[in-house]
């Protein structure tokens, strides 16, 4: 087991009121796996991601997180990641802890960029190669785990593609470990092989990407895979949603966080006493 995370909770005071963004967590990523953590924005993934590298401040943390591995993070926008004073050599000379020009260059391209691009600045870059600098400094680091949050949100399709493929391709080689944060089931499908369906905080559904996929249990999955465009739909068809919007961490709903949007709720997931979805049971 590369890394287990055990009952985590977040929580942090916002104007004298509690906020918990992560309640009861439970996961694991064994070497080499790739998982994936899936659901709307809001629903707490970034900041579970972000937990696993102690990188959360001034909040309240319980829970446990043991394996202690290596890890590096892909953060969703790479102009804000990475330091625009510095040239890109510099900053993957930092993640190797040497300045080897001969490695440097190995690196960048395993990635798939020119060695000139070592001598650039980010400005100099697009949105695609400011983010395989980011792949790259994330190899330097020779991690056991790579964190991928929403790596490709302010791509284009085309390069969204190219990016997700170059991670998921260096990956397998080096034998390392993706937890891919992400609100889009296709990319699970393609990318991951274990799925946590995330909302509200809470892990509502878990599983094989395959089993997931082809018979989700839990209503909100279901909305999200069925929120996915498929290319055999009709033309002019609607793309299906999901009704409403995650509420903020300081008024989740009592009972189940989902049943205030959930087109199959009961009478009893809106009472206190609700423990877990009854369509799930028996999974």
């Amino acid at each position: 087991m590369l890394l287990e995370v055990e009952n985590l909770r977040i929580a942090f005071k916002v104007e004298g009121r509690l906020s918990v963004p992560v309640r009861d967590v439970s996961f694991k990523i064994d070497k080499g796996q790739r998982v994936a953590i899936v659901g709307e924005s809001g629903c707490g993934k970034s900041l579970t991601a972000l937990s696993l590298g102690a990188l959360v401040d001034r909040a309240e943390i319980s829970g446990k997180i043991t394996g202690g591995p290596k890890i590096s993070y892909i953060f969703q926008n790479p102009m804000q990641s990475l330091n625009p004073v510095m040239k890109v050599g510099a900053q993957i000379a930092e993640s190797l802890g040497k300045n080897d020009k001969s490695e440097i260059t190995g690196l960048l391209k395993a990635v798939s960029l020119p060695p000139e691009t070592a001598k650039k600045y980010p400005c100099n870059l697009s949105g695609g190669q400011q983010q395989r600098v980011m792949i790259a400094m994330a190899l330097a680091a020779k991690s056991d785990l790579i964190v991928a949050d929403e790596p490709t949100t302010a791509l284009d399709v085309i390069t969204q593609k190219e990016v997700l493929d170059l991670v998921d391709r260096v990956a397998r080689e080096r034998s390392t470990a993706v937890l891919l944060i992400t609100h889009n089931l296709g990319l699970v499908a393609r990318y991951s092989d274990f799925v946590n369906v995330m909302y509200a905080g809470e892990i509502v559904e878990s599983g094989k990407v395959v089993e997931v996929l082809r018979s989700p249990r839990h209503p909100y999955t279901q909305g999200l895979a069925a929120a996915v465009p498929r290319l055999d739909a009709p033309k002019g068809a609607d793309l299906y949603d999901i009704k409403g919007t995650v509420p903020p961490p300081t008024d989740w709903p009592v009972g189940c966080a989902f049943s205030p949007r959930c087109p199959k709720a009961e009478k009893r997931c809106f009472e206190p006493t609700f423990v877990t979805c009854p369509l799930t049971q028996g999974k």
